[in-house]
């Protein structure tokens, strides 16, 4: 299966909230949904009321819409969550956040993660001082992520950087170091520290029936 490259605008509009997709522009006056805030397509203002399987379908749409994973992916990722102890829905999202696109995200090089997940497969970001090109590699605690020294100087990626905090995207368990253009992954994401609208206990829901 191809991955999406057409307007990823309709999927916020689809699923009702801001998935923030194309960074900055989420956060101003051009955001699709605040512009049109129902559903894209011909019908989309008269939808009827979802079924419970619907709402748990559109909550797992969402994931993988957020973290920007295929079917399959997400399967493989859902599968690996579900053997570990404790909340499985919890466990899932911890896993999605320590993929290395995520992790970009997070510490603000990508304004959104398609512009992260870009870094990565061109080569520019080090996980303990070695290329890694792989977007769904996952980080460990105490990996160090470093920026490429031939990107530190982009005018693009230093903007991201001075904006990440005003997006809200920096989160508690990297520790981040502006000046060495790095990173340490201090702990696994609780969930109290990911910041995203979803209810992963319907996504648990879904697969379990």
């Amino acid at each position: 299966m191809a991955r999406y490259n057409g307007p990823v605008c309709r999927f916020c509009r689809r699923e009702g909230v801001k998935l923030f997709l194309k960074g900055a522009r989420c956060l101003s006056a051009k955001c699709a949904i605040d512009r049109r805030s129902y559903p894209p397509g011909e019908h989309g203002q008269n939808r009827a009321k979802s079924s419970e399987y619907g709402l748990q379908l559109r909550e797992k749409q969402k994931v993988k819409r957020i973290y920007g994973v295929l079917e399959r992916q997400f399967r493989k990722t859902f599968k690996i969550a579900s053997r570990k102890k404790g909340n499985t829905g919890q466990s899932l999202l911890a896993a999605l956040e320590m993929r290395l696109d995520s992790v970009v995200y997070h510490i603000g090089w990508g304004a959104s993660r398609t512009e992260s997940r870009m870094l990565v497969t061109h080569g520019h970001i080090l996980v303990n001082g070695r290329k890694v090109n792989i977007p769904s590699y996952s980080c460990k605690v105490n990996d160090a992520i470093s920026l490429a020294p031939s990107m530190r100087t982009s005018e693009r990626v230093q903007g991201n950087f001075r904006d990440a905090e005003l997006r809200g995207v920096v989160s508690s368990w990297l520790d981040v170091d502006k000046n060495s253009f790095s990173a340490t992954v201090k702990d696994i994401p609780q969930r109290d520290a990911i910041n995203i609208l979803i209810s992963e206990n319907l996504v648990v829901e879904l697969y379990s029936r």
